[in-house]
């Protein structure tokens, strides 16, 4: 696939609100994105070979019980945001459970089971943060399956409380499991860490949930307290931004309540998909280790030099900035406290063609 034919089209953007409840917000977005949401149901290798199959055996149906039953007791609101989504869009509640809960339930499918190429697709986003006198930016690549281009969205959602929260959305999955932003001041950007199986725990809350929460979160602080209340099945690296008071930091997580806090300041920070100060067994993982040495190597004095880093392709194997053949870099957001904005960028973010520019409060 080119690099050129597949980043043609804008991200749609849906704005709506104030909703009644969690259903509605579901099922609005999954009517109005009812055509990716199919489109990416029957692209996805992963759903229909893996995680589709696994969910038919009789033996897998307690974990997926358990799953469940964990996720809805601790969050009925998007809970029932999923089953909106369902609906709205008409395609079975299955599918979209198990989209949202793939990161939860693909270290359980017996690896005879999997197709090893679609094993080699688990490294994805990078991201470039900094604060310091001149610059105070988080920057990040959305990195993703192929099957993900074409079909990820933007939405605007007003809840009935007057909290509005902007997010970027792949298709069929809760807001966001990429990045957002809310009226409080509070954005994030999200990066996944592979841990060792041996650190994941069955049916413990999945990571759709608690970025979903975020999203509602009324300042840095209380999104860390939804952060650490979350007891998480797999772990996940989370930069909080706090728009109003110049603040990034970086929350990398585990299993069993295990997090730890790193406040950016002058020093870039650079993350891929890899732990760097929480001490948890972890997978080695070649793509990661790859951008995270080629990013030690770059400059770093300027947003344009963090914007060129995002887009360096230098390394034919493992670029930071991906077209393919299995992963793909399906867009660039950069958040500027000082210019207090947060930018979509669609292609090369080395190009600076903007898709999107929003105030932030």
């Amino acid at each position: 696939m080119g690099s050129t034919s597949m980043e043609t089209n804008k991200l749609e953007m849906y704005e709506f609100g104030p909703c009644e409840d969690a259903f509605q917000i579901g099922f609005l977005i999954g009517q109005r994105f009812s055509k990716q949401i199919r489109s990416r149901l029957s692209n996805d290798l992963i759903l229909q070979n893996q995680l589709l199959p696994f969910a038919q055996f009789s033996n897998s149906q307690p974990f997926i019980h358990a799953l469940s039953e964990t996720n809805q007791s601790k969050f009925p609101h998007y809970w029932n945001e999923l089953k909106g989504i369902a609906e709205g869009s008409g395609v079975p509640f299955l599918n979209i459970l198990l989209l949202n809960f793939r990161k939860e339930i693909l270290p359980f499918i017996p690896k005879t089971e999997r197709n090893p190429k679609e094993d080699e697709i688990s490294a994805d986003c990078s991201s470039i943060l900094v604060v310091n006198n001149s610059m105070a930016v988080a920057a990040h690549n959305e990195d993703a399956n192929v099957a993900l281009v074409g079909h990820t969205y933007l939405v605007k959602v007003t809840l009935s409380s007057g909290t509005s929260f902007t997010a970027y959305t792949y298709a069929g999955e809760l807001p966001s499991c990429a990045f957002g932003f809310n009226s409080h001041g509070v954005a994030f950007t999200l990066n996944s860490v592979p841990p060792c199986e041996e650190e994941i725990v069955a049916g413990a809350i999945g990571r759709n949930f608690v970025s979903r929460d975020l999203l509602e979160a009324n300042s840095i602080e209380d999104a860390l307290a939804r952060i650490y209340s979350s007891a998480a099945s797999v772990g996940h690296s989370y930069n909080l931004i706090d728009t109003r008071a110049r603040r990034i930091l970086n929350v990398e997580t585990a299993s069993r309540n295990r997090i730890s806090v790193h406040e950016i300041g002058e020093t870039p920070f650079f993350h891929a998909n890899m732990y760097l100060h929480l001490q948890v067994k972890q997978a080695q993982d070649e793509n990661s280790l790859s951008r995270q040495t080629r990013a030690s190597s770059l400059p770093k004095e300027s947003k344009n030099d963090l914007l060129a880093l995002l887009g360096d392709r230098n390394a034919e194997k493992y670029p930071i900035y991906m077209t393919g053949p299995l992963l793909y870099t399906l867009c660039t957001a950069v958040i500027d406290l000082d210019e207090k904005t947060l930018t979509i960028i669609q292609g090369n973010p080395k190009e600076k063609q903007q898709s999107y520019v929003f105030r932030l409060s």
